[in-house]
This record gives structure tokens, sequence and C-alpha cells, in this order.
């Protein structure tokens, strides 16, 4: 019997300027080409212009008229991250719709990025928190939704807060669970924020599931020389249709987190059996997420790390030419 895929239908978004991290494969490239394909114009900030090419090319193989364009972003660098802040601010368009969705998993050693983070809270979590402190007036002026892009490990381990960028001892699953718990508590504070300021963001949480991507496959960069016993694992279950999702199907609770009208400081997931897959629907707050406190503490470390800082509240959105 042929499998039933999940899906929803998105609204129309013609005239939508959208920011999708991470979408020149796997969960983003399906992300960035549903978009796409509802009349988005949907820009890819990638690492890899190669890749960001191709992405590119099989978007326009499904919808030839896809608006698409490159921007160039290594999450790993605040050098990168404020280069491509600067390059946004200077092209002055109002941001619609930003999902936060690059992501690295698991090293099997202790590796930094360029300003000497753990790479896995540097670049899931300190990047993402310093691009939104970059593109802010942006958001606001595009009343925008920020989707970040967490996963089921933000319900496991928790935040290391003695060691964040553990120096001392290193182990890959926990430092991957603190990236996602972290990034979580920031999407959800930046959701109070602006309330609180009335910035005009609405902000929100989505998780995946479990899907065949390359987050578990071979990288000879970050020392995974072959493809993880897990991922070999997930792509045979996925593919006989056993619990888990598919790429498609996993690009779905971040699409509904990004276009319901009611999504703001909401948390979205699979609907299936442990929410490995399944239509996209809310789900409950995972309980290392619902701190406040917790939250306000990560802003504040993630602000003194990353040595960027949102602006003083103001009465209304900044107007963009």
């Amino acid at each position: 019997m042929a499998r039933t895929r999940p899906d929803f239908t998105l609204p129309g978004l013609a005239g939508t300027l959208a920011v999708v991290t991470g979408a020149s494969d796997g969960v983003g490239l399906h992300l960035a080409t549903r978009l796409a394909a509802a009349g988005a114009e949907v820009v890819l900030p990638v690492r890899n212009r190669r890749k960001g090419e191709a992405a590119i090319e099989r978007i326009r193989q499904q919808h030839p008229r896809a608006a698409l364009s490159l921007r160039d972003l290594d999450l790993s660098s605040l050098e990168s991250v404020a280069a491509l802040g600067a390059t946004l601010r200077g092209e002055g368009r109002p941001i619609h719709l930003l999902i936060n969705n690059a992501g690295v998993m698991t090293p099997p050693d202790r590796q930094t990025t360029a300003d000497g983070f753990e790479l896995q809270f540097g670049s899931n979590h300190l990047g993402h928190f310093a691009l939104v402190a970059q593109v802010l007036p942006l958001l606001r002026a595009g009343n925008a939704r920020v989707t970040s892009q967490i996963s089921v490990a933000a319900n496991q381990n928790a935040i290391n807060w003695d060691d964040l960028n553990w120096e001392r001892s290193y182990r890959g699953g926990r430092a991957y669970s603190q990236s996602k718990i972290a990034f979580g508590l920031f999407g959800l504070e930046l959701d109070r924020r602006s309330r609180a300021a009335n910035w005009g963001i609405t902000s929100n949480l989505a998780h995946p599931g479990v899907a065949p991507t390359n987050l578990l496959a071979a990288r000879p960069e970050l020392g995974r020389t072959k493809d993880t016993m897990g991922v070999r694992v997930i792509r045979a279950l996925s593919r006989r249709g056993i619990l888990l999702g598919t790429p498609e199907s996993a690009a779905l609770p971040a699409l509904l987190a990004a276009t319901a009208p009611d999504a703001g400081g909401r948390f979205y997931g699979p609907s299936g059996p442990g929410h490995l897959a399944g239509a996209p629907a809310e789900q409950t707050l995972y309980s290392r997420l619902r701190s406040a406190d917790e939250a306000r503490r990560m802003w504040q470390v993630s602000e003194k790390l990353t040595g960027v800082t949102f602006p003083a509240p103001v009465d209304s959105a900044p107007k963009l030419s």
C-alpha cells in the first residue's frame, strides 16, 4: 500500500520576503521550495555557494518562476553573521518570514567556532541569536514571523551553565541538547520581549521529528568520516514508513509555525506516535523550555558572549524605503 504523506496547504505568500537558513539541503531545502511555490521571494543564506546554487536549480526545476537568491552566511563566525546583517540592512527590504533552520549535530570530538565557542552551541544558538539582532530593524519593519527550529533533543538533558562551551568535558549528544534548549529559550523570550516592547514580531518554535537528513551523515569536516549507525537506521525506517518521517514531512511543522495566523509563542511538531512523524500540530512545550527566568538568563549570557545587543524598545516599527 502506498504511504500516505501528511501535508497541509500554505496560504498565498506573494509579496512576502522569506529568509531560510540551512536551505541548501535536507529539511531547509524543502522549506525554501514550499515557500517559493506559495509565492514568497526566498533568500537562502548559505555557507557553501556551490550547494546553494544547486539548491536553487533544483527548486526552479519544479517551480521555474520561483524568486530565489543566495547570500553568504557561516553561522559559526560572528563576523560572517554581521556581514550578512549589514548586507540585508543595506538592501533595506522588510523581512516577513525568518526560519532559523540551519544546524550542526554531534561532532565526535569537541570543535569550536571561529570565535572559540563549542561548535553546536555557537552555530545552532549563538549564530542565530546574533543574526536576529543584526536584522531586527528589518524584522520589525516586516512585522515578521520568526520560527526557530529546535529538536526532540531539547526534551533531554539540560543547560550546562557551569561550562556552556564544554571545555572541561565534552559529550556530543548533551552539547547538542543544550544548543537546542538554549535556542528554544531564545525563541520564546524573543516573542515575550517583542510583545512587551511592541516590536511587532511574533516568534515561535518548531521541531521536525526524526527524518533522514545529513545531520548524522558522513561529514569529514566534523571528523565523521562515514555515516553513523543512527542515520542508517533512520533511513531504513523512513523508507518503510515505520514511525519516522521524510525530509518533506519534517519540514511541515516549521511551515505551519511560519504561516499560521495565531502561532506566536507556540511550539509545533509532528503529531504522530512519539511526535517523530505525522501531520504538523501544536505541541506541549518541553519542560526544559518553560522557565522564563532561564530564558532571560540565556538571553543575557548570549548578548555577553556574542557582543550583540538588542535595541532599546521604541513605540513603533521603523519605516524602510
